[in-house]
């Protein structure tokens, strides 16, 4: 497929992603017409833009409100003069009633910028529900922090990572040591740059993005009863991995959380020990198996980290046991590292990558 139908997919960065090939090459290959897909971890919905992009409906479904709102604005039918029409009219017709103070908000975001920001982000938490208000704000989050470009401006804020956020008093020490200002960034004609690159084209099949926890089997519920999905394709917290809020902590704020770091662990999968995690998974796997069609698939991709002493194949077959789904395949997908996958992020040290691999099973 050409760069300008898959652009979408890169409009909001997430640490834990893994290559949009990965679900695409396996439903372009593998699924029928009619197809139904399903993703219980789906991050910033790579697996749903993925089915989008062959004509099949989706289901994503996760507990973070960032990866939700990345995926939702995957899966929308918009314009880019809509975009920029409600963009225009936020910000003329709306005044932030709350904007963040202190050292970091000072030195992360020009006073305009940050202004601007906050009227979305109210805009946003008071109604979300269009389409063209659901692309802005998945165009506004890919914004919100980044580095500073040679050319014009790209990014809403002082030099800062893209993928991740930075630490309150880790950022204001580097701004201060390097002589770093934010600078006042034309709010309009960033978002009207990355809506004409993300919204020229958009596929007319659509999906769902559900923000829940799919420990719980009604978040995998099919939007009709009769429905039952036909493939679910995914790739699980690694074990270990249990920082996606405090390190997407501003764009959490963005979509409604504090503007201060939050280190809970709410809604996640449990980390206390592998037997613990993989019991939480092996819930997942059979709600997922209780709305999934008869020879229904299952791919997952899972690895792990460096710094916890568990074989991630034995964790995830152990998981898949008395699940209601049965090991067909298991293939390695090389290191973290050959394809910005989710261990990738993790690895501080010059430590070797741990193998990650792809598990194939059927109902």
């Amino acid at each position: 497929m050409s760069s300008a139908q898959t652009a979408l997919n890169g409009i909001c960065p997430y640490f834990t992603m893994f290559p949009l090939d990965f679900p695409l090459n396996i439903l372009k290959r593998r699924a029928r017409a009619g197809d139904v897909v399903l993703d219980p971890f789906c991050g910033r919905g790579t697996t749903n833009f993925a089915a989008r992009l062959v004509g099949l409906r989706s289901l994503g479904v996760d507990s973070s409100p960032v990866a939700a709102a990345i995926t939702a604005s995957k899966l929308v039918t918009t314009t880019v003069g809509a975009v920029l029409d409600e963009a225009r009219r936020i910000l003329t017709e709306r005044e932030a009633r709350h904007i963040p103070t202190g050292e970091f908000w000072q030195l992360a975001f020009h006073p305009t910028v940050l202004d601007a920001l906050c009227r979305f982000r109210e805009a946003f938490l008071e109604d979300c529900t269009t389409d063209a208000r659901i692309a802005l704000r998945g165009i506004v989050l890919g914004a919100l922090h980044g580095p500073k470009q040679k050319t014009f401006p790209s990014y809403f804020s002082n030099q800062c990572p893209r993928t991740y956020a930075p630490k309150p008093a880790y950022a204001t020490r580097f701004w201060r040591k390097h002589g770093l200002a934010p600078e006042p960034v034309d709010v309009l004609a960033v978002i009207e740059r990355r809506a004409k690159r993300y919204y020229g084209m958009c596929p007319n099949i659509t999906g769902t993005v559900r923000l829940a926890d799919s420990r719980e089997a009604e978040a995998l519920q099919p939007e009709t009863p009769e429905a039952r999905f036909n493939w679910v394709i995914t790739s699980p917290p690694y074990y270990g991995m249990r920082t996606y809020i405090p390190d997407q902590w501003l764009r959490n704020w963005f979509v409604g959380g504090p503007d201060a770091v939050d280190y809970s662990n709410r809604n996640q999968v449990v980390h206390s020990s592998p037997e613990d995690f993989a019991a939480d998974l092996r819930q997942v796997w059979r709600n997922a198996s209780n709305v999934c069609a008869e020879e229904a698939r299952m791919v997952i991709r899972f690895g792990g980290i460096t710094d916890r002493r568990a074989n991630p194949l034995d964790l995830i077959k152990s998981s898949l046991g008395d699940s209601g789904w049965r090991i067909t395949t298991i293939r390695g997908a090389g290191s973290a590292t050959e394809g910005k996958r989710q261990a990738d992020a993790f690895l501080r040290t010059k430590s070797k990558p741990m193998i990650e691999y792809d598990v194939w099973a059927t109902r």
